[in-house]
Formats: C-alpha cells, sequence, structure tokens
C-alpha cells in the first residue's frame, strides 16, 4: 500500500466506518495498515484486513491474531453504522448503485456490498437489509504502463489496438488506467496525445465521485462512469468524437458488436478480459467475431509471477 495511500486510509476510509471499527482500526500497527488493500466487514463474523500476502483477523485492541474467536466480531449495526456515513444516511439517493452491488467513496475507494437482493422479474431491483462491505483501497500506480506503452503507440499520432487479458487481481485496471492517462497527455517529443473515451461501467478505471474522476486518467479524456458498454460508447462516439475508447472486462456478445461498432466509425479501441492465455480467450464463443479478422494488433497478458502486473508476453500482429 506504502506511504501515499497510508495517508488516503486516513483521509478517507477511517472517517467513514463505524466509530467502533475507526477506533480497533485505528490501533493497528502502522507498518501493518500500510500494506492493507481492503477491509472486509461481514456481520457476525471476524473483521478482516487483507494484504498482498494474505489476510488478518483484528481483535478489539487492534492486536492481529490467528484465532477467530480472538478476533472481534463485526455486529450487522457496526456495519449499518458505516454504510450509513459512507452515504450520509441517504441510502434511497444511491439506489442505482446499491442495485450494481457497490459504490464509490471520495478518493475513488470502491465498496462492494452485499444483502437481500429485492428482484423485478429476473432482475436486481435493489438490495436491502445489507450483511457485509468489502472496502477495496483505490491503487493508482503512476507509471504503470511505462512498460508497454511504446509497443502500443503507432507514431506520433496514433495506436494500435490492443487487448488485455489477465486473471483476476493481476493488475489489469491499473495498466489500463495508466495508458489511458498516457495516451491522453502524450509523451513529450514523441506522442501528441489522444482524445479519449473511457466506459467505466464498474468505477474502476477513473474510480469517479459524484462523476469526477478521482483518479489520474489525462487532460484529453471524457469519462462516463457506470454506463453499460453498449450505449455508454455509442453515446461517446456521437457526444465526444474520442480518437479512442477504453473499456474494461468485455465478455458478452453484445459488448463485442460494439466493439466492432466502434471499430468500423473508424475509433482505435483497448478493452481487458479475464483469462489466463490467449487459447483460453479464443475459445469463448462469445468472442470469436474479435479474433476473425486480427483486429487487436497487440495483446498484452498479465500474471502475478513477479507480483500483481507482471507481464508474461506482449503479442504483435
Amino acid at each position: 500500500m506504502g506511504t501515499k495511500n497510508y495517508k488516503l486510509l486516513k483521509q478517507d476510509i477511517l472517517p467513514v466506518l463505524a466509530p467502533s471499527l475507526r477506533q480497533i482500526i485505528g490501533q493497528v500497527a502502522d507498518r501493518k495498515l500500510k500494506k492493507i488493500l481492503e477491509i472486509r466487514l461481514r456481520s457476525n463474523n471476524p473483521l478482516l484486513l487483507e494484504e498482498p500476502k494474505g489476510e488478518l483477523m483484528i481483535t478489539s485492541k487492534g492486536e492481529v491474531t490467528k484465532n477467530s474467536r480472538q478476533a472481534h466480531t463485526v455486529s450487522k449495526q457496526e456495519v449499518q453504522d458505516t454504510l450509513n456515513l459512507m452515504t450520509n444516511s441517504s441510502l434511497y439517493t444511491l439506489e442505482e448503485e446499491l442495485r450494481s452491488g457497490y459504490l464509490t467513496l471520495s478518493g475513488g475507494h470502491r465498496v462492494g456490498l452485499v444483502g437481500q437482493v429485492i428482484r423485478d422479474r429476473a432482475k436486481i431491483k435493489r438490495i436491502k437489509h445489507i450483511a457485509a462491505l468489502n472496502i477495496r483501497f483505490c491503487q493508482e500506480v503512476i507509471g504503470a504502463a511505462n512498460g508497454v506503452i511504446n509497443q502500443i503507440i503507432n507514431g506520433s499520432n496514433d495506436i494500435y489496438n490492443t487487448l488485455i487479458i489477465s486473471p483476476p487481481r493481476c493488475g489489469k485496471t491499473t495498466l489500463l488506467r495508466d495508458l489511458v492517462r498516457q495516451i491522453s497527455n502524450g509523451i513529450p517529443k514523441q506522442f501528441n496525445g489522444l482524445k479519449v473515451g473511457v466506459v467505466d461501467e464498474r468505477s474502476e478505471i477513473g474510480g469517479a465521485y459524484q462523476g469526477v474522476a478521482q483518479n489520474q486518467i489525462g487532460i484529453r479524456t471524457d469519462l462516463l462512469d457506470r454506463a453499460p458498454k453498449p450505449e455508454g460508447i455509442l453515446l461517446l462516439i456521437r457526444s465526444m468524437s474520442p480518437n479512442v475508447i477504453v473499456t474494461d472486462e468485455i465478455g458478452t456478445k453484445e459488448d463485442v458488436d460494439i466493439l466492432l461498432e466502434a471499430l468500423n466509425a473508424g475509433v482505435r479501441v483497448i478493452t481487458t478480459v479475464h483469462g489466463s492465455n490467449l487459447a483460453e480467450v479464443k475459445s469463448r464463443p462469445s468472442l470469436a467475431k474479435l479474433f476473425k479478422d486480427n483486429i487487436f494488433k497487440r495483446i498484452i497478458i498479465l500474471s502475478r509471477a513477479k507480483g500483481p502486473g507482471t507481464i508474461e508476453k506482449i503479442i504483435k500482429y
């Protein structure tokens, strides 16, 4: 997590935790807090802090324990109090976010939530009786794309259509975010910078809070937060005339169709997909159209072999 994100923990996260949890976590040793990536609050279960090497159970005195019986048991009221602080006690105003199963805090930190689902036919209408929260710290890494940016830019004023393949939690969104920033800002004496349209369906690229990106995504970037990809990409093409469209985690036939439409409109595309290797991704019927005509001229494959963001291979066509 490091010193920068440790400050963000103090500034953005602790103030929106239930007072009792704020006090407990505030007692955890600083050397431990600097490594924390997530805070897990599950009603009637131990308080858990997650770091790169695993999870830590925390006692009511802020000490690390391996015994779940010694750990502080998070109460349903503590979950509710935390949610009230995060939403300023106005859950109804965030119904759309809550229906998606997450909300975004100031600073771009993301909070996942689960509880009782209320359905409207086959769709989720809302979630009530929230039973657990997963607070994920925003992991912005300036320069994360330094190792690949020169493989993606094509001369001083163009880029290659690019696909990032990655298993979960291998740094794909961190890489994607920094690619957006560098393509948007340009590189002095090398690359002019392009207009980038970002469809951020899960609020992870920009980490928007009240519509404003909390992460650095560049001076020529237009962000459409929480929009479904098909509608969002069309809206950006019509309204903002981007040179590049960027989105995260494609997978459905509808995602593929709209990307092809963007390409037909002369827009470059950068996107990501979950997978371990190219063969696995190519085998999915919903993605077949994307590989039929070698649309992607650059394919980046990530892993955790040397930590999140390990670049296993860059395939060029």
